[in-house]
């Protein structure tokens, strides 16, 4: 994993998507997919024409690239356009896919360009200020709605810290956190869903690591002991 703090800032991301999962929130981390290899038929399947294929493959990834999306952006409401938006894209270049990468990869790629395009637009409009999304981890009821009120109150803080940490990042360190960390593609994967050489994805990775350990002393120190 590389440094002791790189390893802990880990430790961190993971407890907070493991406690989020268990807790019937939104995951930290995007759907598993089903099945063996489903790459091959589905994408044969759609480019045939096959409607409900083309569904499947949305209820494959929709909860991965919402996810991906509201993590990278920190607001709910544009994470559910974005995602919109993504696959859209993908029903307009599904031909395009050589299967060279895997279907997961390829979409994650149109995620993180929509993402990026997203980001732009708000620049342009002078809304620099993104925000923290904790309606999105919020399951509609009441903290005290949980077996342990106090440890579910404290999970919450967490998970907002962490997402609010993200946020501090920049754009590039982000990405390649929540794909590697949160997403848990490989460093090649995470190359090429972001066009870049592995070796910049794993120097990125570095930088990402310690610029969130330094924005989460608490927390790190909290998972360095547990």
């Amino acid at each position: 994993m590389g440094t002791p703090g790189g390893r802990v800032v880990s430790k961190v991301l993971d407890r907070e998507r493991r406690g989020a999962m268990g807790a019937g929130e939104m995951p930290l981390e995007a759907r598993a997919l089903t099945g063996v290899n489903p790459d091959r038929e589905l994408v044969a399947s759609c480019r045939a024409g096959d409607p409900q294929a083309f569904a499947r493959l949305v209820a494959l990834h929709e909860g991965m690239v919402f996810n991906l999306s509201a993590r990278l952006l920190g607001d709910t409401e544009e994470a559910r356009d974005v995602a919109q938006e993504v696959f859209l894209q993908v029903y307009r270049v599904l031909d395009r896919f050589e299967g060279r990468s895997s279907l997961k990869t390829w979409i994650y790629r149109i995620a993180v360009n929509q993402c990026h395009n997203r980001r732009r637009f708000w620049h342009r409009r002078r809304r620099d200020r993104e925000q923290a999304f904790d309606e999105g981890l919020s399951t509609g009821g009441a903290i005290a709605s949980g077996p342990n009120p106090y440890e579910e109150a404290q999970r919450r803080e967490r998970a907002l810290r962490v997402q609010e940490a993200l946020l501090q990042l920049s754009f590039e360190h982000r990405t390649v956190l929540v794909l590697r960390e949160v997403e848990g593609l490989t460093c090649e994967e995470v190359g090429v869903a972001l066009g870049v050489p592995e070796g910049t994805v794993k120097s990125r990775l570095s930088r990402a690591r310690e610029a969130m350990r330094l924005r989460l002393r608490g927390l790190v120190e909290e998972g360095g002991a547990s």
